[in-house]
């Protein structure tokens, strides 16, 4: 996307993080697992007293220091993604459904994910800045020249034990995230031709 129209990207970034918070929203409300920063950010909470939203903004904090070294520099995008993401969440939650099944909060689950993914590449696009969590991620694939997938699938992995370690909620769902997100962000990343076909950046 061109980086002279300011108000289309801004325009463009809101749509992207708004959209990502209805992502984080369905797998809250599907309730079969925390996504691998929610079960760090929890076992934080449980760990420390401070709330979870405390704990996630702490978190966040901790990630961006992360970037100094692999020269990741934050942007307008950063900083809103930190603010909004929460926000814009807690706004449609009350209008995601849950199924009484277990088959519908897993394709809730899912799906999520998807949107999730989708949501990723279009705030991406912007050139605005990356997320915290992104930036680490797009950081790390840059350095060592992996696939996207591969950097966030070893991230994701290496926060859930931790998280897990430190008292905060394991299911399958959260497993299924660690496992599959990075490859669906890859997806979201190619469609906004931010990645080649090999899912480098």
């Amino acid at each position: 996307m061109p980086k002279s129209n300011f108000a289309k990207r801004l325009i463009t970034l809101l749509a992207g993080l708004f959209i990502y918070g209805v992502g984080i929203a369905m797998m809250v409300k599907a309730e079969i697992g925390l996504a691998p920063w929610d079960v760090l950010a929890q076992g934080i909470s449980r760990q420390t007293g401070l709330s979870f939203g405390q704990s996630t903004i702490s978190v966040s904090l901790m990630v961006l220091l992360l970037w100094i070294p692999l020269k990741v520099k934050p942007g307008l995008g950063s900083v809103l993604n930190a603010l909004l993401l929460g926000i814009f969440a807690d706004l449609v939650l009350p209008f995601i459904p849950h199924f009484d099944f277990y088959w519908g909060n897993l394709l809730v689950f899912v799906t999520g994910m998807v949107v999730l993914s989708f949501a990723t590449g279009l705030y991406i696009s912007t050139h605005m800045g990356k997320g915290p969590r992104d930036g680490l991620n797009t950081g790390l694939a840059i350095k060592f020249k992996l696939p996207f997938w591969q950097a966030r699938t070893m991230v994701e992995v290496l926060v859930v034990l931790i998280g897990f370690a430190l008292g905060g909620q394991v299911r399958e769902g959260t497993m299924l995230f660690a496992l599959g997100i990075g490859y669906l962000n890859q997806i979201g990343l190619r469609i906004f031709g931010l990645a080649d076909k090999g899912g480098r950046l």
